[in-house]
């Protein structure tokens, strides 16, 4: 959406379609949180039990990003800076409990992984498609959309965990697919920081040089 009659001024989220998807995502998001951390202690997978939290991630920070629509430039790029950090927060629990679960002696259920994993997927490409016309807003728009489309990419990774879990009856596909996620969030928070730092210092520049 970025780029409208010509000039370059980035979508804000400033439309009642726009907040009513982020709305549904939400609920969506929400849902899936209870159900898959549920399944993923019950099936003591922890790709299951990061996606989960992603989920929950996901609602808490879609719900700031609604409560900033409209705001300062300051207001939404310190939104876009609190996902950030709370994505990168998400990336270092998952890889040190995965690092934990290398230790832990058990073998995830490769079933209910599956079948939670296809869920969830299902859950994750509806809010994609909800959200794919806005993907290239400002720092504030812009998580959102990282968000739901690394939960897209993270709920494949659960299925074919399971899949390998399944076929080697062994828990290392379960962690590899864990510490994979993490590396995801960790990425898109200093994508989701390095874009949110850019916008503040180009209306810094903006404004100093008005006063100019």
């Amino acid at each position: 959406m970025s780029g409208c009659c010509g000039h370059d001024a980035k979508f804000d989220g400033v439309s009642d379609d726009y907040k009513r998807r982020l709305w549904i995502v939400i609920a969506l998001n929400a849902t899936m949180f209870v159900v898959e951390m549920t399944a993923g202690h019950y099936a003591k997978s922890q790709a299951l039990q990061a996606d989960a939290l992603d989920f929950l991630g996901d609602a808490l920070t879609y719900g700031i990003s609604l409560a900033v629509i409209g705001a300062s430039v300051r207001a939404r790029t310190n939104a876009a800076l609190a996902k950030g950090v709370s994505l990168l927060l998400m990336g270092l629990w998952v890889f040190g409990s995965t690092v934990y679960r290398v230790f832990y002696v058990g073998v995830p259920e490769a079933e209910i992984m599956g079948i939670i994993g296809a869920l969830a997927l299902a859950t994750n490409l509806a809010s994609v498609l909800l959200l794919v016309s806005y993907k290239d807003g400002d720092a504030n728009v812009r998580s959102v959309w990282l968000c739901s489309r690394n939960d897209a990419i993270g709920n494949v990774a659960v299925m074919f965990a399971a899949l390998g879990v399944w076929g080697t009856a062994s828990g290392w596909p379960d962690l590899i697919v864990a510490a994979i996620m993490a590396t995801l969030f960790l990425s898109s928070a200093f994508q989701i920081v390095r874009q949110a730092l850019a916008e503040r210092r180009e209306v810094g520049e903006h404004q100093h040089a008005y006063r100019g």
